[in-house]
């Protein structure tokens, strides 16, 4: 795992630079699905989620839930094409700053099956060159990442 002023960027997961998001593929033919490191920096301590039902199907860019935090209220977006097969639900309400805490771990948001996959994700980055960019969206927006300790 790279970190960069403070974010964590693992090489090993799939990126969606544009919408801040990570994948991670499952042996099962799932994806899981999070909010990256800086994401959560810049929207800061999560305050409520509301997540779409299990079995919906989304379009790439559909929101998969909506996110509010102390600084911001939108979407959590597709990256491809999927129906939702679970979401973290019960983690968050537990404790709802997992994500700021635990972004690629016990923080994911939703579990989805990609639908077209093939055709949807040639945006999708990974290892060094997903390194490399979020290094310079890191330092074009001075970010310095944080994890949230109560």
């Amino acid at each position: 795992m790279a970190i960069y002023y403070g974010c964590d960027i693992p090489e090993d997961l799939w990126f969606d630079f544009e919408r801040d998001l990570w994948v991670r593929f499952e042996a099962d033919g799932t994806a899981t699905l999070g909010m990256t490191d800086t994401a959560q920096t810049r929207g800061g301590k999560l305050v409520n989620l509301q997540f779409k039902k299990i079995g919906k199907p989304l379009k790439q860019g559909q929101s998969a839930a909506i996110i509010e935090s102390a600084k911001w209220v939108g979407p959590f977006p597709m990256p491809f094409t999927g129906e939702i097969v679970e979401v973290n639900e019960a983690a968050f309400r537990g404790d709802i700053l997992i994500a700021n805490r635990d972004p690629y771990g016990a923080g994911w948001l939703v579990r989805v099956r990609p639908t077209n996959l093939d055709a949807e994700r040639g945006h999708l980055l990974t290892g060094a060159e997903a390194v490399e960019k979020y290094k310079q969206r890191i330092v074009e927006l001075g970010i310095k990442c944080f994890r949230c300790v109560d």
